[in-house]
C-alpha cells in the first residue's frame, strides 16, 4: 500500500485492532495469553508524506466492544464462559468501568519517520485519565500497515486482574497492535 496525502477513515471495515495481553505470578501457567479484539472503532488519519509533522490521527474506541478472539497457554482451553466471564470482568467495575467511561481515545499529538517506518506520540485516555503513548509503526511490501505499542495497564488506574488469591494474574504491560488492510478516503465536498 502507498500512503498518499489524503484523509482516511479507519475501522473495523479496514483494519483490526488487538490488545495482547500476558500472564505473571506464580500462577501463571493456569492462565491464558489473551487476544482481545475491539470490534467498535473508527477513527481518521490525515497524511502528508512529505512532512509527517502536519499528518494525524485520531481513533475512539467503544470501551464496551472488547471481545476475547483467542486465548493461548493455561492448563485447559478457554471456553466461551471464559471468554463471557472475561468481558464481563473488563467491563464492570473491575477495570475499564465501561458505563462511566465508555470510549478510549487516541488523538496523536507527533508523526515523525516515514510511511515504511513511523512513531505517533499521542494522547491516550482511558477511564477519564490522560497520558502520552507511543505507537510504532511500518508499512510492509505485503500491503499492509501494522504497529504496536505498549501499554503500562496501571498508569490508567487499571488494576490488572488477579486470580488465586494473587498467584496468578496478568502482566501490567499489554500490547496494542492495528493491522490496516486498505485505507478508505473521505469523501470531504470542496
Amino acid at each position: 500500500m502507498t500512503l498518499t496525502d489524503g484523509t482516511y477513515r479507519l475501522g473495523p471495515s479496514a483494519a483490526r485492532l488487538l490488545i495482547r495481553t500476558g500472564r505473571a505470578g506464580l500462577g501463571r501457567r493456569a492462565g491464558h495469553d489473551l487476544m482481545i479484539e475491539a470490534t467498535r472503532w473508527s477513527g481518521e488519519a490525515v497524511v502528508v508524506a512529505g512532512d509527517p509533522d502536519r499528518s494525524s490521527v485520531n481513533v475512539v474506541v467503544e470501551a464496551g466492544s472488547l471481545e476475547v478472539r483467542e486465548g493461548t497457554g493455561g492448563l485447559k482451553a478457554l471456553t466461551d464462559a471464559d471468554r463471557a466471564e472475561i468481558k464481563r470482568t473488563l467491563g464492570d467495575k473491575l477495570l475499564l468501568h465501561t458505563a462511566e467511561h465508555p470510549t478510549i481515545t487516541f488523538r496523536s499529538t507527533r508523526i515523525t519517520g516515514t510511511p515504511n517506518s513511523f512513531e505517533i506520540t499521542g494522547d491516550l485516555t482511558i477511564k477519564g485519565r490522560t497520558h502520552p503513548a507511543t505507537v510504532h509503526g511500518k508499512g510492509n511490501g505485503d500491503g499492509l500497515l501494522r504497529g504496536w505499542a505498549t501499554i503500562t495497564q496501571s498508569t490508567w488506574g487499571i488494576k490488572p486482574y488477579t486470580a488465586f488469591l494473587g498467584a496468578l494474574r496478568l502482566a501490567d504491560e499489554v500490547r496494542v497492535e492495528f493491522e490496516v488492510a486498505r485505507l478508505e478516503p473521505v469523501n470531504r465536498p470542496e
